[in-house]
């Protein structure tokens, strides 16, 4: 999507990118590593080592725009080469500042390694039984009718509830909160990153409030009220409020992106009844396959940084104020870490992929997401004989369609139609 003689795409806007992200960095790889588009001025980064390099460097770039990078851009123009001061200033004005993934420095250490204490991979495994019956209540709901749409019928319930589970919320306000959570999964529209606030996710404190509120009368055994009762290091414990806007990013990040992930691997296992039929035989290999589809497919395409100070990494001058998209979908596709990278491979060596990112600002949820997606394959394969896409809605395979979700962060198919007959004697 660049051509000899013009520049690139918009990364962040074209409709073509949207659909072909893939496409649109195989044309601009050529560039190098890293290249500043034209369109926003932000550092395209899509080779895997300076990718991972800037993601560990974290005294050195800010994650303040971690969610929205250049749009909109920095509410200050920047100055010199060292803009610390400038960004504390106006670190209030950027979108989502109220939350985790946007802090830097000890407020993200301290916060972050309270979740760590409490989000642990042992806590998820034990919630394995809770997702397995809930991957097959959801099921229940659609194999007698011989199809069903991914994204609504299943990952998008399936991921909401089991965060819910986790955090403790209560089991009769699930559909209330799946409801004002919007389509699935979270759409954001044209200039949409403009409006959004500090805390885009405002509209549930009002439920994580009182379910916290509850829980100071009366503990519980739950991820809610274990928030409530620990120590930021050093001894200070958060306030409402802070434990609040913990809670409530938990539940919003905590079933976007995997709802996400979940699609792309049936839409992969619909495309290859090959592999499909494969799994069937060794489920032992589902886990495996995960990895691949969050290689190969990732759910975010990128996440954003900021030059805190102007720095040289990889042999690359990056000036301070300098916007950086860190492209991870192109960093898993890279030819230089990967060979044969556009190719789906169940048997790939090397899984280092950077789907949930790497350094301190790794994804907290990782396992969580991880065993959901598992779960979810193993049920499907266990529960339905095998699946194909509903050609009246994506079309032939020499002619496909498929819609994604107009959004330059999140790699997000809008649906996803299979047809499947359930299998003789099927759990």
């Amino acid at each position: 999507m660049a051509s000899p003689s013009g520049p690139p795409a918009d990364f962040y806007r074209d409709p073509a990118v949207i659909q072909d992200p893939h496409g649109y960095f195989a044309a601009v790889r050529p560039l190098g590593a890293a290249f500043v588009e034209p369109w926003h001025g932000s550092l395209m980064v899509t080779g895997h080592a300076l990718v991972e390099e800037i993601l560990r460097r974290q005294e050195a770039f800010s994650a303040a725009v971690a969610v929205v990078g250049p749009i909109p851009p920095p509410p200050f123009a920047p100055a010199g080469d060292d803009i610390d001061a400038q960004l504390e200033a106006h670190r209030g004005e950027l979108p989502w500042s109220a939350h985790l993934v946007t802090f830097d420095g000890n407020r993200h250490t301290e916060f972050r390694s309270l979740l760590a204490r409490l989000l642990t991979p042992q806590r998820v495994r034990a919630n394995e039984d809770y997702l397995r019956g809930l991957a097959d209540r959801l099921i229940d709901g659609f194999a007698a009718r011989g199809r069903c749409e991914v994204m609504a019928d299943y990952a998008h319930r399936a991921t909401t509830y089991a965060i819910s589970d986790l955090l403790g919320i209560p089991e009769e306000d699930r559909s209330q909160l799946l409801a004002l959570l919007g389509p699935p999964p979270s759409q954001i529209e044209g200039d949409a990153p403009h409006k959004v606030g500090p805390d885009p996710l405002a509209f549930l404190k009002p439920f994580f409030d009182h379910y916290l509120q509850e829980r100071q009368a009366k503990p519980r055994d739950d991820l809610l009220s274990e928030l409530l009762a620990a120590d930021l290091p050093g001894g200070r414990r958060p306030s409402l409020d802070e434990v609040s806007l913990l809670a409530r990013f938990l539940f919003g990040a905590g079933q976007d992106t995997t709802a996400r992930l979940i699609t792309m691997g049936l839409k992969i296992l619909a495309e290859e009844p090959d592999l499909q039929e494969r799994l069937r035989r060794q489920p032992e290999r589902v886990g495996d396959f995960i990895e691949e589809v969050l290689r190969f497919e990732p759910p975010v395409k990128a996440i954003y940084r900021i030059a805190r100070r102007t720095v040289e990494v990889g042999g690359v001058r990056i000036s301070a104020g300098t916007v950086v998209a860190l492209c991870l979908a192109a960093a898993n596709r890279d030819p230089a870490r990967f060979p044969d990278p556009d190719r789906f491979d169940l048997e790939r060596a090397d899984r280092d992929h950077l789907a949930f990112g790497k350094g301190r600002h790794a994804c907290l949820g990782a396992p969580l997401g991880r065993l959901e997606a598992r779960v979810a394959v193993e049920r499907f394969l266990a529960r339905l004989g095998p699946f194909r896409l509903d050609e009246t809605r994506h079309g032939p395979p020499q002619a496909r369609r498929f819609r994604f979700e107009p959004t330059y962060s999140f790699r997000s198919l809008a649906e996803l139609h299979l047809e499947f007959a359930p299998p003789e004697g099927a759990p």
